[in-house]
């Protein structure tokens, strides 16, 4: 009868052990986000079957790097504050945006929807930069591995600056963002 408990001992600990050791999803916790955005235009001067023209229909009118440092409440909602460049080439603005955005997911699968949206102010960082203020809502989707995850979407922000904030400029953007828990 001895062996039979050894036996079954050794198996009970070694199957304990190895299920310990499957790494679990986070579904909470601090992350880190890195994200690259562009919003894109029509090119006014192009010319369709141009052989000697070798400008495209559609290029990059601004771009967007954006770092987010942030809290995941459980699969559906996290809170992030980011600190983000914008330069918008076609009108030479430079902006620095510092805001708080909120994330929630519509549907929770390994490939989820979600809605978002931020508000926040626009940093004078020295004289190129713009001062002011800039809210921005979005739509995207987030595929999650273990540990990170890879959201892709559209974003609408619009950025108010100039003296009394009277000036403006509004942009869709399409971005590609990677985060890690």
């Amino acid at each position: 009868m001895k062996p039979f408990y050894v036996i079954f001992c050794i198996i009970f600990f070694v199957s304990l052990s190895s299920n310990s050791q499957i790494e679990k999803e986070k579904t909470n916790g601090i992350f880190y986000k890195i994200s690259l955005a562009t919003t894109l235009s029509i090119n006014e001067d192009y010319v369709a079957f141009d052989e000697d023209d070798s400008s495209t229909l559609i290029e990059p009118s601004a771009l967007f790097l954006n770092n987010t440092i942030g809290y995941k409440f459980d699969q559906r909602t996290m809170l992030g504050l980011n600190f983000e460049y914008n330069w918008h080439s076609k009108q030479g603005l430079h902006f620095f945006p510092t805001y708080l955005n909120l994330q929630h997911n519509i549907l929770v699968d390994d490939t989820s929807l979600f809605v978002r949206g931020g508000y926040g102010t626009l940093l004078g960082m020295g004289k190129q930069f713009e001062k002011g203020n800039m809210y921005k809502i979005g739509l995207g989707i987030e595929s999650v591995d273990i540990n990170n995850a890879i959201l892709f979407g559209l974003d609408f922000s619009r950025k108010r600056f100039g003296n009394h904030n009277l000036e403006g400029i509004s942009s869709v953007s399409i971005f590609l963002e990677f985060m890690i828990f």
